[in-house]
Order: structure tokens, then C-alpha cells, then sequence
């Protein structure tokens, strides 16, 4: 039975892999912080508690902060496959605590591969690395683009990229980044802008909301279905040599589309709901995310099922369904 410790196992691409592993037979190790409240919702139908779980699923407490407590975990399960997807993700936040951001999304990456290097050296590594580290190069963005990072969270991202790249070519280690373009689910945090639009469409449609402020209505992104990504992310430690892959659909739409077909799917017009607000603007804007996954398809095999249209329909729906 081959081992995985997922850090951020808790999160929206987190719970999908697990849930993915252990379907592929894995016993998965997850790694959460520890929190006064309940943090674990997205993995209640593989955990309910310690006495109430899948058997080949465990959480352990950690934080990517704690390079003392991840070099004692990886010693301890020695895990096959480190699946990173821990991180301070919010790019509109990344201005607001810089330092944590660096900390955690940049220099958390670096303790976690010194943890394999000394403990584990044959463990395979994966990195989320991000279509944010792209920044202002013009679309579409390839595994070749150039990085030109626009916020605190993209450049501690383009950081933990190159250590990947770095460890890879100084220690051998099979180290890989999946740079992933936007991809969202019914999971995705509430304050990320397409769950913020989704969860607000199914509170307007039922009277609870009246309205929905947004800022940059005209920034572009490739955006995906979560559970599709998360195979890709298998897919590139199943490799026999190690890359870096752009995980994308290699089809943008605006923020304004997202918002057209959300309220169209519920029979409402967006325009009549959706109201500006400079306070969501960011210091330095990312206008135009597409990714080019051609080496994707051609060496991993690897194509998103979920369409954007599906996507949105599958957010609004859960949206509305959890308000029933």
C-alpha cells in the first residue's frame, strides 16, 4: 500500500486528492492545523472523528511554520509522495500580511524540502505552484513563460517554485510543480471571488441577499474543476523523470462571464444584482490568466472533464442546495 502526506489536506484541492488517493488504494496522512472550531467540513464523508474514518486515513496537527513537527512527521510515516498544498492563498490578503504570506507560502516550502531531504530522500515531492506567479506576461502562459509575479503571494510562490527546481538539481530529488491555473468546486472558500459569486446567486435568488459587490470585473482567468486537477497532480509523481507541468482548460473567461452565466443559471439578469467596489481592487492587477497545457495532454495524458459552464451550474447548485 503506497503512503501520501498531503499537507493542507483540509482545503478544497486537499480533501479532493485525498479522497482520490484513497480510491487509488493510498493510505493518506493529512496535515491541519489546530483550531478552536471545526476546520475539517470538506472531509466528513471520509472523517467524522479518530473513532469514525476511513482506516487507511489520518490527520496529524502541523503547520508549515514548524519545521521541527514536519521533519518528526515525514520520519514518521515516511511517506512515498508529499503532496504540498498547503499555503496562505489569498492573493487580495498576500497585500495585507506580506510576512506571514512569505513565511508560509515561500519559506514553509523550504522546510518542508529540507524534512525530505534529511528524512525521506526517495519520497517524491509535489509543489502547488501557481498561474499567479505568471502575473503580467502576456497570455497564454506556458511550462516556458516567464515569471512576473503582481502580489506578495505569487512572488513567495515563484520562491518555493525555484527551491523545487533547486533541490531537484542540487540533490536529485524527484521535486515537481503543478502550476495550476484557477480551479474552483462547491468547496472553494467563500471569500475566493467565484464562490463569493455563486453563494451570493443562490442567497439573491431566495431573498436573503439583495445584492453582490465586486471590484475588477474585467480580469480574465482560465478556470477549471478542482476534481480534475487533483489527478493531474498524481499523474506528475507517477512520472518516471520529474517536471514542472501548466495545468489549465486553455480557455479564459472574465469575471463578468463567471457572473452572467451564474445569475443565467438561476433566470436572473447579473446586471441587475452586481455592484463595483474599488475596496476589492488590488494594489497591482493580474488582467489575463490562460494556460497552455499542451505538455499536460502529451506526456501525462491528462484533459479537464468539467466544462466552465458545468463548473458554474455545479457551484450554484450546491449553493443553493445548502440553503434548503
Amino acid at each position: 500500500m503506497p503512503t501520501a502526506f498531503i499537507t493542507g489536506v483540509s482545503g478544497q484541492d486537499g480533501s479532493y486528492l485525498a479522497e482520490f488517493l484513497l480510491s487509488k488504494g493510498y493510505q493518506v496522512h493529512g496535515l491541519i492545523r489546530r483550531s478552536s472550531s471545526i476546520n475539517t467540513w470538506r472531509l466528513d464523508n471520509i472523517y467524522q472523528g479518530p473513532q469514525d474514518r476511513n482506516p487507511n486515513f489520518f490527520l496529524h496537527y502541523g503547520d508549515l511554520a514548524d519545521s521541527s513537527a514536519l521533519a518528526r512527521l515525514v520520519r514518521e510515516i515516511e511517506p512515498d509522495e508529499v503532496y504540498n498544498l498547503a499555503a496562505q492563498s489569498h492573493v487580495k490578503v498576500s497585500f495585507e500580511m506580506p510576512e506571514f504570506t512569505a513565511d508560509v507560502t515561500g519559506t514553509g516550502v523550504l522546510r518542508l524540502l529540507e524534512a525530505i531531504r534529511m528524512n525521506s530522500s526517495s519520497t517524491r515531492f509535489y509543489q502547488a505552484s501557481s498561474s499567479e506567479m505568471f502575473g503580467a506576461s502576456p497570455p497564454p502562459q506556458s511550462e516556458k513563460t516567464p515569471f512576473h509575479p503582481r502580489s506578495p503571494y505569487s512572488c513567495a510562490k515563484a520562491f518555493a517554485h525555484m527551491l523545487c527546481v533547486n533541490y531537484r538539481e542540487s540533490y536529485n530529488m524527484f521535486a515537481v510543480s503543478g502550476i495550476l491555473f484557477n480551479h474552483e468546486s462547491p468547496r472553494r472558500g467563500e471569500t475566493f471571488v467565484t464562490r463569493k459569486i455563486t453563494r451570493a446567486v443562490a442567497r439573491i435568488k431566495a431573498g436573503q441577499q439583495d445584492l453582490l459587490y465586486l471590484g475588477n470585473l474585467d480580469a480574465k482567468r482560465d478556470w477549471g474543476y478542482a476534481g480534475d486537477y487533483v489527478e493531474a497532480m498524481w499523474l506528475m509523481l507517477q512520472q518516471d523523470e520529474p517536471a514542472d507541468y501548466v495545468i489549465g482548460t486553455g480557455e479564459a473567461h472574465s469575471v463578468r462571464e463567471f457572473c452572467d452565466a451564474a445569475f443565467s443559471h438561476v433566470g436572473l439578469n447579473w446586471e441587475d444584482y452586481v455592484r463595483y467596489d474599488e475596496r476589492y481592487e488590488r494594489p497591482a492587477e493580474v488582467d489575463y490568466l490562460l494556460g497552455d497545457p499542451t505538455l499536460a495532454r502529451e506526456k501525462l495524458g491528462w484533459i479537464p472533464k468539467v466544462s466552465f459552464d458545468q463548473l458554474v451550474a455545479m457551484m450554484v447548485d450546491s449553493d443553493q442546495a445548502a440553503l434548503s
